[in-house]
This record gives structure tokens, C-alpha cells and sequence, in this order.
């Protein structure tokens, strides 16, 4: 640690926060401002790292659930119910993990509820490594879906508010696509690791490399812009100066009066309408990527087009996921969030329909890729960049927190809806769903999001 962060680390520490009644509002615009205009440092490149570090193990722990299920079934050591029970473990941390960490980050602090949730999933899931049994290592994936949900909410969230207003979704679509990269990973990890040794390295290993990272992580600085809106002056001071050692961008006089007249909530808009929007958005997006991968398979096996036989098929759909996030961050900063996220919810429509439509591995393939970029392109968009700038930075994290805990509910429940569907209207129900909840969130968007590109979040 060098001495400037040591300063701003016992700073941090030693003090309290000022009551609400006290905040300066001309000092809180003056450091928000400083932010947005920073340019990229070390630090904030550090920041951009650890957090995506973080993402990304929690990404392949997410994914190696299922795995670690099959494999305990197959070898006997876990039954049909056991299993079910120790999924719906871990969805349920995720949906608590979310809440919870929407409160701790706005009322404690960023730094509390990121170094918490990284110390659970990776704690956690060392212990499941030595679980005696399916019901202990349920209880385990209960603790540890508790952090890994909270790192969804807090990642983002960390690399909004430190990012320059000018390239903050470049820098939130960059996260996403590497956290999207622990799918292949936690797929190659499973074919590898399993067969050989069993589940239990795996749950080792990222219990390790998660111990690793969050001593990396340990000193990292609270937000400025938390610090601000708390009355902590001073400490926003020491860090946004680390922040701007390499420059910042002129003070413009429509930055100025735009970071004072947001009313903090982007575009001015009130606490309920982006609430909905981001319920809506992140929530549509979930459900809509969880249909296609999940089901659309199945579905389509059953027609007569045989995708689990092949590898090769497998990979050539799934290239699609970091396409779209490498779209996703390129395309966020240049023509604006609403520019990028209604086209990417049409496509998803469009594509959702044609795939129900396909009756030839090469049509499935070449669609279901255009699918897989449009669903990642908006994970890239909506849940990395857009979700958190809508909400005021006193209220941002439980605001993100719950739209992402609604959308892991919906998660929960779709396996019900989607078994009820597939028998009583039919598989082309489950694709026509998907189109017309794309469609829905594409309006609301449209109609009711604040563009929050290029501008001051509170």
C-alpha cells in the first residue's frame, strides 16, 4: 500500500459520518463533479481489475452449482430431492445477498458490503469443500449464494461511481464481459476437474483465489461520492485527489449545472419511475437469457435438432454471450444508453420468435448466437451500467439491490411457469413469452428512462 492510500485508508477509518442535516449540498456537487471529470489512474484501473476479479469467480461458482449436483447424484452421494433443495439454497442467498447488500452498501459504507460479500461466497464455499453431507452442503450454498449475490449489486455499483462520466459504461460493459467469461470457464473447470477428483477442488479452489482477492481488496478506498453525501468532506477530498494525478477534464458550465440539477435521481426523474424501469430492464433481462439457455435446448432437442450431442454446436451459440458484452461496451458510451438498450430488447424479440421457428441445426446455431449477443448485450447495458445510474447515490445500492433480488424471484419461479407452459399451451408459448416480455421492457425504456449518458449521477 502506498502512503497516500494509507492516508486515505485511516481517514476512512477514524471517521464518523455527519447527519444528513449537515451535508452541504455545494460541497457535495463540487466533489461529484471532480469525479465525473477525473481522468483514469492507477488506482481506479486497480479498482476496475479487483472488481472484475471478483465478478468473475463469483460468475463461475454461480455456474458450477449444477454441475456439483449432477456429479453428487450420479455417484450416489446426493438424491433428486437433496439436490433440488440445495439449488433452491442458493437462489435463495442470491435473492437475500441482493437486499442485503443494498443496505449495507448505501448505510455503511461501499467498502463494507464489498469486502463482506467476497469474504461469504469465498468462505462459504471453502466449507462446502468439506461438507459430510447433502444437507450440510446445502446450508453452505445458503451462505455462500449470500455473497454471491451482494457482488453482483456492490461490482457494478463500486466501478460506476468511481468511473469518469465519460467512459463510466465503457468501464461497467468491460466487467460484465469479463464476468460473463466465467461460463465457459466454470464449464471447462467442471469437463476437467469432476471426472478426475470429484466437486470438492472446486470448491476449494475458488474459496482460495476469493480468500486472495479480498486481501488485494482490503485497501481499497470508499466511494467519494458516498463519502460526499454523508458530509465527509475531507475523505472525499484525499481520494478524488489520488483520482486526479493524471488530470481531469475542464469544468464545463453545462457539467456544472447538470450535476446540480439532476435532483439525483437521473434525468430528474422520481424514485418510483426508475425504480420500475430498473425492475423492469434487469429483470426482463434475467428472465429472458434464463428462458433461452436454460430451455430453448430442450425444446428444440425434442423437435428432432440434437444440440447437447455437440460440443462444437454448444460453443459456436455461446460465443455469442462475449460478442454481445464486447458490442455492449463499445456501443454504451458512443450513442447512449437508450440507443443501445432498446434496439438490443427489439433483437431479443425478433430473434426469440425466429428461433421457435428453426428446424435445422445451422439455422438454430446462426440464430441462437444472434439471440445470445442481444441477451448479453443488454447484461452488458442494463445490468452493468444502466440499473445503477438511475438511482441517487444514497439510495442506489438498495435500489439495484432489489430489482436484481425481484429478478432472481423470477428466476426462482420460472421453472414452475415454464413447466406449466411447456404442458398446457405448448412449446411455442415459451418463445412467444420471450418476445413479448422484450418488446414490453423495450417500451418502457424507451418511455420512461432517463438517458443517463454523459451526464452527472448524484
Amino acid at each position: 500500500m502506498t502512503a497516500a492510500e494509507q492516508q486515505i485508508t485511516t481517514a476512512t477509518a477514524a471517521s464518523t459520518p455527519a447527519s444528513a442535516a449537515t451535508v452541504d449540498q455545494e460541497q457535495v456537487h463540487h466533489i461529484i463533479s471532480r469525479v465525473d471529470r477525473a481522468h483514469e489512474t492507477p488506482m481506479f484501473h486497480r479498482i476496475v481489475a479487483l472488481v472484475a476479479a471478483g465478478m468473475l469467480m463469483d460468475s463461475i461458482d454461480v455456474y458450477i452449482g449444477s454441475a456439483v449436483a449432477s456429479s453428487a447424484l450420479a455417484t450416489g452421494w446426493s438424491t433428486v430431492a437433496q439436490n433440488s433443495t440445495f439449488m433452491s439454497a442458493g437462489f435463495l442467498g442470491l435473492l437475500i445477498g441482493s437486499l442485503l447488500a443494498g443496505f449495507v452498501g448505501d448505510l455503511k459504507g461501499r467498502r463494507v458490503a464489498y469486502q463482506i460479500n467476497l469474504l461469504l461466497f469465498g468462505g462459504f464455499t471453502f466449507l462446502g469443500a468439506f461438507a459430510p453431507n447433502m444437507a450440510v452442503l446445502s446450508l453452505c450454498r445458503l451462505g455462500a449464494g449470500l455473497g454471491l449475490g451482494a457482488e453482483i449489486v456492490t461490482g457494478f455499483a463500486m466501478v460506476n461511481e468511481f468511473a469518469p462520466m465519460n467512459r463510466r459504461g465503457h468501464w461497467c460493459a468491460i466487467v460484465s464481459l469479463v464476468a460473463n467469461c466465467g461460463v465457459p470457464i466454470a464449464m471447462l473447470l467442471c469437463a476437467f476437474i469432476i471426472p478426475r477428483w470429484s466437486w470438492r477442488p472446486l470448491f476449494i479452489g475458488i474459496g482460495v483465489v476469493a480468500a486472495v482477492i479480498w486481501w488485494l481488496r482490503r485497501d481499497i478506498p470508499e466511494s467519494p461520492r458516498w463519502l460526499a453525501v454523508h458530509g465527509r468532506y475531507d475523505e472525499a477530498d484525499a481520494i478524488v485527489k489520488q483520482m486526479e494525478v493524471n488530470g481531469s477534464e475542464p469544468v464545463t458550465t453545462a457539467a456544472a449545472s447538470d450535476a446540480a440539477a439532476q435532483n439525483r435521481n437521473a434525468g430528474g426523474r422520481s424514485l418510483g419511475i426508475c425504480l420500475f424501469v430498473a425492475i423492469v430492464a434487469v429483470g426482463a433481462t434475467n428472465v429472458c437469457s434464463y428462458a433461452f439457455t436454460s430451455w430453448v435446448p430442450t425444446i428444440l432437442v425434442k423437435r428432432g435438432i440434437n444440440l447437447s450431442s455437440s460440443l462444437t454446436t454448444s460453443t459456436l451459440m455461446m460465443l455469442g454471450a462475449p460478442v454481445g458484452c464486447l458490442i455492449g461496451s463499445l456501443l454504451i458510451d458512443r450513442i447512449g444508453r437508450k440507443r443501445t438498450i432498446v434496439p438490443a430488447f427489439l433483437f431479443t424479440g425478433v430473434f426469440g420468435m425466429a428461433y421457435a421457428f428453426q428446424t435445422s441445426t445451422v439455422g438454430a446455431i446462426i440464430v441462437g448466437f444472434l439471440l445470445m449477443m442481444c441477451l448479453y448485450t443488454l447484461m452488458a447495458s442494463v445490468v452493468a451500467v444502466y440499473a445503477p445510474e438511475l438511482f441517487a447515490t444514497k439510495v442506489r445500492f438498495r435500489c439495484v439491490g432489489l430489482a436484481n433480488a425481484i429478478a432472481k424471484l423470477l428466476n426462482v419461479l420460472m421453472p414452475m411457469v415454464v413447466g406449466w407452459m411447456l404442458t398446457a399451451l405448448g412449446a411455442t408459448s415459451i418463445f412467444v413469452s420471450i418476445s413479448v416480455i422484450a418488446i414490453l421492457s423495450m417500451l418502457v425504456v424507451g418511455f420512461f428512462g432517463a438517458e443517463t449518458a454523459q451526464r452527472s449521477v448524484g
